[in-house]
Order: structure tokens, then C-alpha cells, then sequence
């Protein structure tokens, strides 16, 4: 007959337990391959397109000098950069851009429209030396629309279609702020003629001004709680055949 085995043997140290390894603070897409998405950078470019398109009509219309000192220029051609850069990155497979940058570019573009629809789309606004507002299907009209309707609302159905989530963070809403900022103070050290009616303290002084430009920062940063509350409570989009 055979000895039975011990289930211990003497003089063997016991097996230690295998130790849990720490969850890992990365979300699981930050290790994912980037892949290859043709309709996402086919979009992009489109975007990119119209918002140059419509930089491209502004400083035809006008002088490079002039139409590039307006906010609603400048957003456009961030815009165009950020979606062409994002629509390169996503036809290669590369990671996507960082998301302050492309949270940036669409705060900037719908601060644009906003303003634009609200404050300025029934006054004599014009960004040449016209004093009366632009016919429809004029040139200045179509230049106006591509930069505050057509490009904005092709990066806020980006965003919300075919841009991961979440991506944006809080911290970043006060960073967004420092170009509006720099803008206003530009905008005001460059004297007459002002290039925004409710910025001109020649028209309704310098209290008023401040006024409106304190409300207009306090929108802003407002706007750009809401992209961050919003990209934390909406859906991941499916990019499974982007």
C-alpha cells in the first residue's frame, strides 16, 4: 500500500496568494488602438473647409489686417486648424487631438454664433466699411453665415456624433476664458473705429462697455460649464464604422 500525501509537506514555505492588482485610473480608451475612420475625417475636412471658406471670404471682402481683428474671424480660423488637424489624425488612425484644444475651438465658434444671432444679426453689423447690414446671397451675407451658422453648427454636431465622451474637464473652462480675455482687451486698446457696437465707449462710454463685457465673460465661462456638463452626461457615440 502507498503512504497518502500530506497536504502539507514539512519544511516548505506556503504559497503565497497572488496579490490584486490596483485598478487602473486610465479609462479603457486611452489603451484602445486609435482606428482608421474615414467618415469622421471626410466630415472634418468638410468643416474645415467651409470655416476657411468663410475666413477666406471675410479677408477678400475686406483687408487681411481688418477682417482678422474680429472675434468671429479668429474662431473661424481656429476652427478650420483644429478640424483639419482632428480630420488628418482620424484618416491615419493617430490619437485624437487633446481636448482642450478641440473643446477651445468649439466654445470659440459658438460664443461666435451666439453673439452673433443675439446681438448683432439685426443691426447694421457689418465687417467691412458698409453701414448697412448685407442683402441676402450677398457676399458679406454668405461670409457672415459661414462663419457664425454653417461652420459652428458642423462642429457642435461633430462633438456630439462622433467625438468620444467624456473628454472635457472643468479646470479647462477657466483656461478657455484667457483668449476672450486678451481679445476685450485688444478690442479696446485699439481705439475707434470699435469693431463691436456693444464694445464702442465712444457710443455708450466705458461703464456700459465694462458692463456689457463682464456680462459677456460671465457667459462664456457659463457656456463652457454647460460643453463640460454636457460631455459628462451624454452618450459615447458608436464609431464602430466611422
Amino acid at each position: 500500500m502507498t503512504a497518502q500525501i500530506p497536504r502539507e509537506i514539512p519544511g516548505l514555505p506556503p504559497v503565497p496568494a497572488s496579490p490584486l492588482l490596483p485598478r487602473s485610473p486610465a479609462p479603457a480608451r486611452a489603451v484602445l488602438a486609435p482606428s482608421h475612420r474615414p467618415g469622421a475625417a471626410v466630415y472634418r475636412l468638410l468643416t474645415a473647409l467651409i470655416a476657411a471658406a468663410g475666413v477666406a471670404l471675410a479677408v477678400l471682402r475686406s483687408t487681411p489686417a481688418h477682417a482678422l481683428s474680429y472675434f468671429g474671424v479668429q474662431a473661424g480660423a481656429i476652427l478650420a486648424v483644429t478640424m483639419f488637424l482632428s480630420a488628418s489624425r482620424a484618416w491615419r488612425g493617430h490619437r485624437v487631438l487633446p481636448s482642450w484644444l478641440t473643446g477651445a475651438a468649439l466654445l470659440y465658434a459658438l460664443v461666435s454664433a451666439l453673439t452673433y444671432h443675439l446681438l448683432l444679426a439685426r443691426t447694421p453689423f457689418s465687417m467691412t466699411a458698409l453701414s448697412t447690414p448685407p442683402e441676402r446671397w450677398h457676399t458679406q451675407w454668405i461670409t457672415l453665415q459661414l462663419l457664425h451658422t454653417v461652420a459652428p453648427a458642423a462642429a457642435l454636431l461633430d462633438w456630439l456624433c462622433l467625438t468620444p465622451a467624456p473628454r472635457l474637464h472643468l479646470h479647462q473652462a477657466t483656461t478657455w476664458l484667457l483668449y476672450p480675455l486678451a481679445y476685450l482687451g485688444f478690442c479696446l486698446a485699439r481705439g475707434a473705429p470699435y469693431l463691436y457696437p456693444f464694445l464702442d465707449p465712444a457710443a455708450h462710454g466705458y461703464r456700459v462697455t465694462l458692463a456689457n463685457a463682464l456680462l459677456l465673460g460671465l457667459a462664456t465661462y457659463a457656456l463652457a460649464t454647460l460643453l463640460v456638463a454636457l460631455d459628462h452626461a451624454r452618450p459615447t457615440p458608436i464609431q464602430r464604422h466611422l
